[in-house]
C-alpha cells in the first residue's frame, strides 16, 4: 500500500510533505473536518496546550501538549496510548478546541487527557503503515471467524495502533453478544491486544462515508458527531411520502436531515386549521388530502378513496369555513376564492430557439458535400 494513501486514515486526497525531519499531512479535506475561523487571531493569554487529534474515519480525541510542541494541522504526532502509543494527525489547535470539547465532549476531564509525546519520526511512520496494511486483511479474517463461531453481529471495520500493539474492532449487533471466545481466538490469531467497540448504524456510514441521495457526502461523515433519533413523524409533519426507500439513508435508518427542518415546519403548523375537520359544501363534504405549508394553502378532495380532484383553499378561507359550519351554514364553492396559476411549460423552441435539432448535422453534411465537389 502507496504511504500517501495509508496516512488518510479513511479521508481522500492526501499530501504528504517533509519539513525539519518530520511529516506533515496536507490540509486537505477529511471525515469531521473543522475549519479554524480563529487561525488569524493574535493569540491570548489564556491560550490553551489541547489539541485535537484525528485517527482513522471519524474517530478524534483531545491530547495535552506538554512538551509545547509547536504543533499545526496536519502534523503527524505520537501520542500516548494504553498500552504503548499512537500515531494520529493534528486536525485542530488553539482556543477553538475548547469550544469542540463543549460541543461534543461536555464530561471530558480535561486534568486526565493524555499527553503527546513527539512529532513522528520516520521509523513511526513507517510502522504505523505497516500496521494500517494490516487493516483490510485482519477485517476479512476476523469475519470468517464470527461466522465460524454463528455469532449475531458484522465487523464493520479494524483500526491498528501505531505502534501495531493493539486493535480496535468496530462491530454492530442488534442484541448483546458474547464476545470471550472471539476475543481469545482474535488475540491467537494476530498476536495483538483486542478492544472490541460496538457501534451503531448511523456511525457505520459515518466511518465508512459515500455519497447521499442529495448529491452530497453524507452528513454523519462530514460534520455531525451526535445522532439525534429520527420517527416517521418527523416526515408526516412536513407533508412527506411515507416510502421507507425514499425516507432511509445508506445505514437503513431513517435519514438524518428529516430533522433539519422539522422545527420550522411545526412553528409553521401552529396558525393551521385541524386537518381532521371536514369541510360542508353543498355539493358534498370535503376532506384534507394534503398541505402546503410554507404558502397556507390546504388542499381537499370531495373523494375520501382518493386523491383525485384536489381543490387549493388558503387557510384563512378554511377557517371560515369551519366557522360557517358550525353556526349550520354549508357554503357553496371551495374554490372561488383562489386562482391557481399552472406552471408555465416552456416547449423546445423557447428554450433553445427557432433552430432544429438537426441544424449541426445538415451544416457539417454540406461542408462534406462541397467538399467532394472541390476535389472534382
Amino acid at each position: 500500500m502507496d504511504r500517501s494513501s495509508c496516512t488518510t486514515r479513511g479521508c481522500p486526497s492526501p499530501q504528504i510533505e517533509e519539513n525539519n525531519n518530520s511529516q506533515t499531512v496536507s490540509n486537505s479535506w477529511n471525515k469531521l473536518n473543522v475549519h479554524n475561523w480563529l487561525h488569524d487571531a493574535p493569540a491570548s493569554i489564556n491560550a490553551t496546550d489541547i489539541i485535537e487529534i484525528r485517527f482513522k474515519n471519524t474517530r478524534k480525541l483531545f491530547f495535552r501538549n506538554v512538551n509545547s510542541i509547536k504543533l499545526k494541522p496536519g502534523d503527524i504526532v505520537a501520542v500516548e496510548a494504553s498500552p504503548g502509543h499512537d500515531i494520529g494527525i493534528v486536525s485542530l489547535t488553539g482556543e477553538l478546541v475548547l469550544e469542540q470539547i463543549r460541543k461534543n465532549n461536555n464530561n471530558v476531564n480535561l486534568d486526565e487527557l493524555k499527553k503527546i509525546y513527539r512529532k513522528a519520526k520516520q521509523n513511526d511512520i513507517e510502522k504505523w503503515v505497516q500496521a494500517m496494511d494490516l487493516e483490510n486483511k485482519t477485517m476479512l479474517r476476523s469475519r470468517q471467524i464470527t461466522q465460524d463461531l454463528n455469532l449475531e453481529m458484522k465487523i464493520g471495520d479494524v483500526e491498528y495502533q501505531g505502534d501495531k500493539t493493539k486493535a480496535i474492532f468496530y462491530y454492530i449487533a442488534n442484541e448483546r453478544v458474547d464476545f470471550r471466545e472471539l476475543i481469545k481466538l482474535l488475540a491467537e490469531e494476530f498476536k495483538v491486544r483486542i478492544e472490541m467497540k460496538q457501534i451503531g448504524a448511523r456511525q457505520e456510514a459515518g466511518r465508512i462515508g459515500g455519497i447521499g441521495s442529495c448529491g452530497r457526502e453524507l452528513c454523519c461523515a462530514t460534520w455531525m458527531t451526535n445522532f439525534v433519533s429520527v420517527v416517521t413523524n418527523s416526515a408526516r409533519h412536513q407533508e412527506l411520502s411515507l416510502n421507507p426507500l425514499k425516507l432511509a439513508g445508506q445505514c437503513s435508518k431513517l435519514k438524518c436531515c428529516l430533522n433539519y427542518e422539522l422545527d420550522s415546519y411545526i412553528d409553521a403548523q401552529k396558525d393551521f386549521p385541524d386537518k381532521d375537520i371536514k369541510l360542508e359544501t353543498e355539493k358534498g363534504r370535503a376532506y384534507h388530502v394534503k398541505t402546503d405549508v410554507y404558502k397556507g394553502i390546504m388542499w381537499y378532495s370531495f373523494d375520501n378513496e382518493s386523491s383525485t380532484g384536489l381543490i387549493p383553499v388558503p387557510i384563512e378561507r378554511v377557517e371560515e369555513i369551519i366557522n360557517l359550519n358550525k353556526t349550520g351554514v354549508k357554503i357553496e364553492e371551495l374554490n372561488d376564492i383562489i386562482e391557481v396559476t399552472e406552471g408555465k411549460t416552456l416547449d423546445y423552441n423557447s428554450v433553445i430557439g427557432q433552430d432544429s435539432l438537426t441544424r449541426f448535422d445538415d451544416k457539417y453534411k454540406s461542408k462534406k458535400r462541397k467538399n467532394k465537389n472541390r476535389r472534382r
